[in-house]
């Protein structure tokens, strides 16, 4: 019995000391990690279990408070962790629309027949192609149009026949059958033509009184066409629309008066400065969109209408304080980024953001002026307090 006794003594002295010396080792000043894998700590000197690099000595760090997070030289070199300090500066809100170019409709009008009849002829035939002012468009027979041409010229031959003992007023008749032609589309060149040969030709040739791009065209040779029948409708494309979509979450945010600028990336990101035309106060209530519309011009007709195109929208600048965006860290608690409190030592900060510009984002409040505001490796930080704190940096801010 004494020799067991002794044995279990002999057994809980040894432990006893084995559970001092891991004590030791715990409470000493240094611990080992790896570079590549931080997560991994040892107590002691070897290779990291992962990448098998040698473990790396790094003296616990007693200074640091509970809610700051201090790196060694390595490690905010191997994280790439840059800072810099936030000054006032100049901050503008920008708005990027998906936009398609149109033609304008305040420069867009049509070729009408004016008389009942049969087109003849068609002097241009394809989409696309220019009229200009005076073309011969095309060529219509016309019986109402050839009735009136006879009785302009039956009107100037009376006149010679009768003498002026006949109380008619043949100069009222000849303005009055002239007035009808002129109504119908005959110029006075026409006029004057028809009534120096005395022959109606049973076709009339029509000329463009505007010019423009040919963008609808129904009507084909042969085919009977009545008074008032569209032939051609024509575009003055030395102006287009830009026509982009405004979702009614948008709407607030956009002011009527903003610089538009439109941007083409079928013409390697040409911009072209514009003003808002139109502003739809309708809305589709199917699918909550808008319509905007920004008049640009089209010089050497290089724009085509169904081009694709951006419009930017730009706010007036501002003095504030901004940083890059990606030294942001944002969730649904809020908004936070990391300063430098100490040499090698950071801290989480709250701030509330406000607009977005380019790739920078306003800082309203939260931060000062001259304050040291980590710029790239934010997220590094982060996951390393994490790691080492066991808690998220943001728990311990007033939301």
């Amino acid at each position: 019995m004494r020799y067991l006794i002794y044995t279990i003594l002999t057994l809980f002295v040894i432990a006893s000391c084995v559970n001092k010396k891991d004590s030791s080792n715990n409470s000493s000043d240094i611990y080992y990690t790896c570079s590549m894998d931080p997560q991994v700590v040892e107590y002691k000197p070897g290779k990291c279990p992962i990448c098998k690099m040698d473990l790396t000595p790094v003296k616990k760090n007693t200074s640091e408070s509970k809610d700051e997070l201090k790196l060694s030289e390595q490690q905010i070199q191997l994280g790439n962790i840059t800072t810099d300090t936030i000054k006032n500066g100049t901050i503008g809100d920008q708005m990027v629309l998906t936009a398609t170019l149109n033609f304008d409709q305040m420069k867009t009008s049509s070729i009408s027949s004016r008389v009942m009849g049969r087109i003849e002829k068609l002097y241009f035939k394809n989409l696309g192609d220019y009229v200009s002012k005076g073309d011969a468009v095309y060529e219509i027979y016309s019986e109402d149009l050839n009735n009136a041409k006879q009785e302009y010229i039956l009107a100037l031959e009376k006149k010679k026949v009768f003498n002026k003992d006949v109380v008619i007023d043949f100069d009222q008749l000849i303005t009055s059958a002239k007035n009808k032609l002129l109504l119908w589309g005959l110029n006075e060149a026409q006029i004057d033509e028809l009534a120096r040969s005395k022959k109606a030709s049973p076709l009339s040739k029509y000329y463009s009184r505007i010019s423009g791009y040919i963008t609808q065209q129904d009507i084909r040779e042969g085919d009977y066409i009545m008074e008032g029948g569209t032939i051609f409708k024509l575009a003055d494309l030395s102006t287009l629309w830009a026509e982009a979509q405004v979702y009614t979450s948008q709407l607030a945010d956009i002011n009527k008066n903003s610089l538009a600028t439109v941007q083409l990336p079928d013409l390697e990101n040409r911009e072209i400065k514009g003003r808002i035309e139109f502003f739809n106060p309708e809305i589709n209530p199917d699918t909550r969109i808008n319509l905007i519309r920004v008049s640009i011009p089209n010089q050497s007709n290089q724009l085509k209408p169904g081009m694709p195109a951006y419009v930017i929208l730009k706010s007036p600048k501002y003095k504030s304080l901004s940083l890059p965006i990606d030294a942001v860290i944002r969730d649904g608690k809020g908004a936070t980024v990391w300063v430098q409190s100490k040499k090698h030592t950071f801290k989480s900060l709250m701030v509330e953001t406000g607009l977005e510009s380019d790739d920078r984002i306003e800082i309203k409040s939260g931060l000062n002026e001259g304050d040291i505001v980590v710029l790239t490796g934010a997220y590094l930080l982060q996951s390393e307090y994490v790691f080492k704190k066991g808690a998220n940096p943001m728990s311990g801010h007033n939301h």
